[in-house]
Formats: structure tokens, sequence, C-alpha cells
């Protein structure tokens, strides 16, 4: 909690940061005073309906998703969606991606970093205003549409206005580097990470540039969830998306025989 919480307050950026946690009771015992303790408002909710979780947390923190269908406007509202299994994304990567957004935000009904992506996984940042999260909010029907909250919006390019952020250094590590949590070797690879990087003097926290550098320099740390690599919720559903092909994952059974 206090790592990913600096990174997000440490995006030059400005934007409240609630954590959107499902009510269990393991959770909801713990997470709010971890999050109170970092100085961020916890909001609960279903277990794998993420997208009223996202939306209700928004309203929780007084965002108003304004008329629906009128365009956007800069003074609307906009909800940023960081995923919290990206403990390690870089807070540059954030004001990156929310300035495309806010450069013209009369153009997009939708910016991320995800379409095609190109960051090290691990480094997800999706930006929309919150009349366009209330319109998937009322209309998605899909579980995977529910449980990831933006798939309605971005897999309708045809009804949607999309925007891409790609990496400025004209690289793709999507899908060799994985800097997100599911698997134990995800959080023995983000423990090292923090064990080398991490310092909590006030100071700003160590970015992308930093990590790619100790993995250079330290590829026993690199191995330990390399297998994993490319493996993303994509693989459970290209039957039902459309604009995701085989080639953006790779199927969990690859990665455990390697």
């Amino acid at each position: 909690v206090e790592g990913g919480t600096v990174a997000y307050q440490t995006a030059w950026t400005f934007f409240l940061a609630p954590y959107a946690i499902f009510a269990q009771p393991v959770h909801t015992a713990i997470l709010p005073e971890l999050a109170r303790q970092a100085g961020v408002r916890c909001v609960s909710g279903h277990p794998t309906d993420l997208l009223d979780r996202h939306y209700q947390a928004a309203l929780e923190c007084g965002l108003s998703p304004g008329s629906p269908g009128s365009p956007a406007s800069p003074g609307e509202d906009v909800v940023v969606k960081i995923p919290s299994d990206c403990p390690l994304i870089d807070p540059a990567v954030i004001d990156r991606v929310i300035g495309c957004y806010l450069e013209r935000p009369e153009r997009y009904d939708f910016v991320s970093n995800l379409h095609p992506a190109t960051y090290p996984d691990g480094n997800d940042v999706e930006v929309m205003p919150l009349a366009v999260l209330a319109t998937a909010w009322r209309e998605a029907d899909k579980p995977h549409e529910r449980e990831h909250t933006t798939p309605f919006l971005w897999d309708r390019p045809e009804r949607f206005r999309l925007g891409n952020v790609r990496w400025e250094t004209g690289r793709d590590l999507s899908m060799s580097h994985r800097f997100t949590v599911d698997y134990p070797e995800d959080y023995a690879f983000v423990s090292a990470v923090f064990d080398a990087l991490w310092t909590p003097d006030g100071r700003r926290p160590f970015g992308l540039q930093e990590i790619l550098d100790l993995l250079a320099a330290r590829p026993d740390i690199f191995e330990l969830n390399r297998r994993f690599a490319g493996v993303n919720w994509y693989r459970n559903h290209l039957g039902e998306l459309a604009t995701v092909g085989a080639d953006q994952t790779r199927s969990l059974e690859e990665a455990q025989a390697t």
C-alpha cells in the first residue's frame, strides 16, 4: 500500500487516489486501516464487479458524472484507473498518460497506454471522463466487462474516441517484462526490486529506468518471474474481445511449462 501510494502521490498531476477493495472480512478488517495510514480513502464493493466498485469509488470522492451523452469539457470530472497490482508503476508514466488526455479533453472518451501496450506490464494507466465510465456502468452486461472495468469502452472503437500513449523510447517490453503481481513469483520479484531500490526518506521514488538498470545488473531478479511474462487476463476472453489478438497474451499452461 505504501509503495503504490507514494508512486501515485509523486506524480506531478494532482488527483484523488482512493483504494477500491472488495468486501470480504479479511480485506475490510485490514486494508481500510492501511489506507488510513497512507492518507487515502478506501471504498469496498463487489468482488468481481470492479466496474461498479470503481464507479462507486468515484462518487464517494464527490465526483459527478454530469449529463449522459454530453461532450467532454475541460472542467469535467475525470477518473484515472491504476490497478492495485501495479506497485512498481512509474509516476512519470502516470503523468504522461494523464497529460495526453488533459491536452485535448474534448478529443477523447478514453486514453490509456494499453491498446496496444508497449511499457513493461505493470505500468497500466487509464483515463476517462466519469460520464463515459457511467455509460459503461449502465450498459456493460458481459462478465468480463464488469470484472475488468473498461473493456466496454476500449473494445468499441467505433463508438468511443480512444487515445493511446506509446512508450516514448520506441521500445516494446509489454510481453517480455512483468512488473505486476498475480503469482508468488511476481511477489518475489517486486519484493527484490523494493529491497534493492526503495528508500523511505521522502525523495522521489525509483522509476522505470532504475528498474531496468537493476535488472540488467541483476539478471537473477529478472528471472524470478520471467516465465509469466505476457500472461494476462486476455487469454480467457480472446473469443469475446474484438480488438485483442493472440499475440497480446500467453496461456498460463505455456508459462508453467517453461
